[in-house]
């Protein structure tokens, strides 16, 4: 029970770090962009939408969820002047940035889960957890991405605005690249030939596996980047 209790505290203070300041405006901001999108297809056509399209609908909020606790990673800590305290204890710091990682990807898993239950009751029957699994591949990827370009850039709003520029240059190679193992949003809900059903599966598996491994690999070079304590110490 009290090992319960001290890892209950040690999430709620994590949570607190990783979703402080304007986080409230990026969840409210999510949640607009989720109902806009979500009325107006309901409005403009008269087939509900099927599991593919609720793919979008989820994938949209999800990413503007993670955008703010991974851009800012860095820029909360030198705020609060954590960040000498993190460098002052050696080794301690990495294990305490994986944990943020961590709650981070469950407190947005939990928001998709919340809001896929809410699709699923009103738009259309499909896997919560099967839908939120995917989702969680593409938010763990930008997430990771994020946490390097702030420990690259050293600055909230730089690392905001270069993670936006390569977002939106991925979301443009959507289309080119649909049905590609390299898309980055690539949907495997999509509908298909019962024909296809055999290359859909191969390729959803090598796409969660390089979004896997290129999670992996971000999030390694953002702790390699912290090792260079003066850096961050004369910025």
């Amino acid at each position: 029970m009290t090992h319960l209790r001290s890892g209950w505290r040690f999430f709620r203070y994590s949570a607190g770090q990783v979703f402080a300041g304007r986080f409230i405006y990026f969840l409210l901001f999510a949640l607009a962009v989720f109902l806009f999108v979500t009325v107006i297809h309901a409005v403009e056509e008269a087939v509900p939408p099927n599991a593919g399209q609720i793919y979008y609908f989820l994938l949209a909020p999800a990413m503007l969820l993670t955008f703010y606790p991974s851009a800012y990673a860095i820029q909360s800590d030198v705020d609060a002047r954590m960040l000498e305290t993190l460098f002052g204890i050696p080794d301690y710091r990495y294990k305490v940035w994986l944990a943020r990682q961590a709650v981070q990807q469950i407190v947005i898993g939990t928001l998709l889960i919340t809001l896929a239950f809410l699709c699923q009751a009103a738009l259309a029957d499909f896997s919560v957890l099967e839908m939120v699994f995917h989702l969680m591949f593409p938010v763990l990827f930008f997430g990771c991405l994020g946490f390097a370009l702030a420990t690259i850039v050293r600055s909230g709003n730089g690392a905001a605005a270069v993670l936006v520029s390569i977002g939106l240059f991925l979301w443009i190679l959507t289309e080119p690249l649909e049905g590609s193992r390299w898309n980055l949003f690539y949907n495997p809900f999509a509908q298909l030939e019962a024909y296809e059903a055999m290359v859909q599966a191969q390729t959803t598996f090598y796409n969660r596996a390089y979004l896997l491994a290129g999670s992996g690999a971000l999030l390694l070079l953002g702790l390699l980047r912290l090792q260079q304590r003066e850096r961050y110490m004369q910025g």
